[in-house]
Parts: C-alpha cells; sequence; structure tokens
C-alpha cells in the first residue's frame, strides 16, 4: 500500500488540507483519525466539515461518541475512545454503509468492526505547531481518492 504525506505548519493549514478533501468526498466514504491527543484530529475534522458544506460549529464527540452534521452530505463523527466493549452493537454499519461520510477517531478501539476499504490518516506532532498527515488508503475507492488529492494538490 502506497501512503501520502503532507506536512502541515501550523493549525490553519491542517484545516485547509482537510478542506479540500471534503470537497472529494462521497456518501460512504469512511476516514480513520489516529494521531496523540492535540495532534489535530478535531481541527482536521472541522475543515472536512467546512469542505462538506457544514456551517455548523463541530467539536469532538468524546462523551456522545457520534455526532452529526449536515451540508453537502451528512458528516458522522465518531470518537470511540471511551469504548469499552469493541464488540457491543452501536450500528456502526448504518453510518458506514450510510449516506454520508463517517470520520472515527481512535478507530483502532473498533477495528473488528470497520470495513476493509477505508482511509486511514495519522497525524503525527513534528514540531510545537508543525505536523505530519500521513494518507494510508486501503481499497481502490481511497487509492483513487488519495491520487486526485495529491494530483491536484502537491506538495501541499
Amino acid at each position: 500500500m502506497k501512503a501520502y504525506e503532507l506536512i502541515s505548519n501550523n493549525p490553519e493549514e491542517t484545516w485547509e488540507i482537510a478542506r479540500r478533501l471534503g470537497k472529494l468526498l462521497k456518501p460512504e466514504d469512511l476516514l480513520l483519525l489516529e494521531g496523540d491527543l492535540g495532534a489535530g484530529k478535531t481541527t482536521f475534522t472541522k475543515g472536512l466539515a467546512f469542505g462538506l458544506g457544514i456551517e455548523r460549529n463541530v467539536n469532538s464527540p468524546t462523551y456522545t461518541i457520534i455526532k452529526e452534521y449536515h451540508g453537502r452530505i451528512p458528516l458522522y463523527h465518531m470518537d470511540v475512545y471511551r469504548l469499552e466493549d469493541s464488540f457491543e452493537d452501536l450500528g456502526f454499519d448504518e453510518y458506514f454503509y450510510g449516506d454520508g461520510v463517517t470520520v472515527v477517531e481512535w478507530a483502532k478501539f473498533i477495528e473488528d468492526q470497520l470495513p476493509r476499504d477505508r482511509l486511514a490518516i495519522d497525524i503525527f506532532h513534528e514540531a510545537e505547531n508543525q505536523r505530519r498527515i500521513v494518507f494510508k488508503p486501503f481499497g481502490t475507492r481511497y487509492e483513487a481518492l488519495c491520487e486526485e488529492f495529491f494530483d491536484e494538490n502537491p506538495g501541499n
């Protein structure tokens, strides 16, 4: 699998990268966000939401697990960090195969419930405000999405 990388020098660049990606997303797209606390997962999701035409403020669904937002297509934002039992049926398939884009933070906690095809995005601290954002596509849809995104945004 080919991985794609970008460097973001501040939160505004992280937001802008995600906004541009959001414009390319389609219903049933699944993005997995991993990164340490404070890495920029919520900032990334806010930019993605704006790219989907969502004007409402987006924040982390830490205590609610799933938040829904409506724009050009719906955004289902999940934070599964606090799930105690990954085998609990919370109806994830309805979101994964629904009419919107699903973003899952801390997806490693529900790995056994995730579809095989997805776009994993890891955000790493490089310096105080600098982040390395790594896109790992799984499946032809996400390989094509990465090719399109990086062709339109070479080097960021």
